[in-house]
């Protein structure tokens, strides 16, 4: 597929100015808490230059979705990896995902962990359920982060064939609202929250040429988040397994990318286009004060003490 120059953001329109003219100011009420909104008319990009839908709040119907892909009896796989501190955010994850993750859809969430103890019990609807797969410790979170490609292929081994399509997220996340079939397609990304507004010389890509996940300046259409991606269980495989081999291959030289299994992935869907691309609403920041375009928060990380849950920082 050619490489297409993409708009310069998910916006169409540019960030509005430090000073507030032209918009509203609204308090509301979020988890308990009063929260200040700038309002600004602002258009959403809602479809890529390669014709992949761009999935934001109100760009489909979730009673009609439903309605097309709960009668296919699909099953949903959901990768998690909670090593060492990061089990602390496992509960949150499974309860929130009961709440809104494929809500009334065969879900397995399969949960690596180097501490199968921890894995927290909960109550679960029919037709879903929780698998805890053991996996060794390590003393660099980078070396975890990389390792997960390598995990999941395995994983997808054994799947094929039997599941239809895998998410891969961060434990480190709560979901907020409805996560559906909206989602689902060959190869789903998930625009960073942190970039969605800025042009591609800002993208934290791989520079560095002697990395197989190496961007140059003029390459790349969004940056995507390693903490949320997915997509047809076939097309995960091929994505993870040529991550996974990139970063070995990087490895025997003694190079690693910048963000390891993120700056693969973005090297990934440069080269095979994503099908479906989720708006930051599937992966937020729950540090980050809410732009006026993020109508809904589905999924977002939780504000949280780096230096007191990695092995190292």
């Amino acid at each position: 597929m050619p490489h297409l120059s993409p708009p310069p953001h998910l916006l169409h329109l540019p960030p509005p100015p430090p000073c507030r003219t032209g918009g509203a100011e609204r308090f509301e009420e979020v988890e308990g808490h009063a929260v200040l909104f700038w309002f600004q008319a602002y258009d959403v990009v809602t479809v890529t230059p390669w014709l992949a839908p761009v999935v934001w709040e109100s760009t489909f119907d979730p009673v009609l979705m439903d309605a097309i892909f709960k009668p296919q009896n699909l099953t949903i796989a959901a990768t998690v990896f909670a090593v060492g501190k990061y089990v602390q955010f496992l509960k949150d994850f499974l309860l929130t995902s009961e709440q809104f993750f494929f809500v009334g859809f065969n879900v397995h969430i399969y949960v690596f962990t180097d501490r199968p103890e921890d894995v927290p019990k909960i109550q679960q609807a029919p037709g879903r359920q929780v698998s805890v797969r053991v996996v060794p410790s390590s003393r660099r979170w980078q070396e975890i982060s990389a390792r997960r490609m390598e995990m999941i292929h395995a994983l997808l081994l054994e799947l094929s064939g039997s599941t239809h399509y895998v998410f891969c997220l961060d434990v480190d996340s709560k979901f907020h609202g409805r996560w559906g079939p909206e989602s689902l397609s060959d190869r789903v990304a998930v625009v960073h929250p942190g970039y969605y507004r800025d042009g591609r010389s800002r993208f934290p890509y791989e520079r560095r040429p002697e990395s197989r996940a190496y961007m140059a300046p003029s390459d790349g259409d969004f940056y995507y988040c390693g903490g949320a991606f997915g997509g047809n269980v076939d097309q995960v495989l091929v994505l993870t397994q040529t991550c996974s081999k990139n970063f070995r291959d990087d490895e025997k030289e003694g190079v690693e990318a910048a963000w390891q299994e993120e700056s693969h992935l973005n090297r990934y869907f440069w080269e095979n286009k994503p099908s479906k691309v989720l708006s930051p609403e599937f992966l937020w920041q729950d540090f980050k004060l809410l732009n006026p375009e993020i109508r809904i928060v589905r999924f977002s990380g939780v504000v949280k003490n780096y230096a007191a849950i990695r092995p190292n920082v």
